[in-house]
């Protein structure tokens, strides 16, 4: 008798909604819309099932799909997100208070509490890599950079990475786009 594969899933995780394919680790179903809680290269994750891909079975996977988000968990994402809400009011002020111009889009801390990730727009200086190291310290977190913008303005589209793409995209991605995919 053949033994069927876990089943697969393509999850949204991140603050910049990632989607990635997921195999869970046990023989569970799990439908849209579920909130889940996946381990990626960055550590645990909440995600959001969006599709169940059987039909295509594939060995490259973005992680694995460990379980349900449980009631016990939302006491911790709560706490995460307190955290996270400090964390982003923090480096509001801090960047008003040192004139420094970037924007920042967002702050997303991950459900393992492990790290703590800074949205940017524009180019990271130095100065904004203390300050928000400096932040991580205080938030109990190593500190990870995004610079989102650049690939959204110059990215060369939906289809980077394919023949159909525009401009000078080869078969790994446009260097923005290859850049946005290696701060996930």
């Amino acid at each position: 008798m053949k033994m069927l594969p876990f089943p697969q899933y393509l999850v949204r995780v991140g603050a910049m909604g990632n989607v990635g394919r997921f195999r869970a680790v046990e023989p569970v179903q799990f439908t849209r819309h579920c909130r889940v809680i996946c381990r990626t290269v960055r550590g645990l994750e909440v995600g959001e099932v969006l599709a169940r891909v059987d039909a295509v079975q594939s060995s490259d996977c973005d992680g694995e799909l460990l379980r349900q988000v449980a009631v016990e968990d939302d006491l911790l994402l709560a706490r995460l997100e307190k955290n996270r809400d400090a964390a982003f009011q923090a480096c509001c002020e801090l960047l008003e208070e040192r004139q420094i111009e970037n924007v920042l889009l967002d702050v997303e801390q991950l459900f393992d509490g492990s790290s703590l990730y800074f949205y940017f727009l524009g180019d990271v200086s130095d100065e904004l890599e203390a300050l928000t190291s400096a932040l991580a310290v205080r938030y109990d977190s190593q500190v990870q950079f995004s610079q989102f913008a650049e690939a959204v303005i110059a990215g060369c589209g939906p289809d980077c990475g394919t023949e159909s793409a525009a401009g000078n995209c080869g078969e790994g991605g446009c260097s923005t786009c290859a850049l946005a995919k290696a701060c996930h």
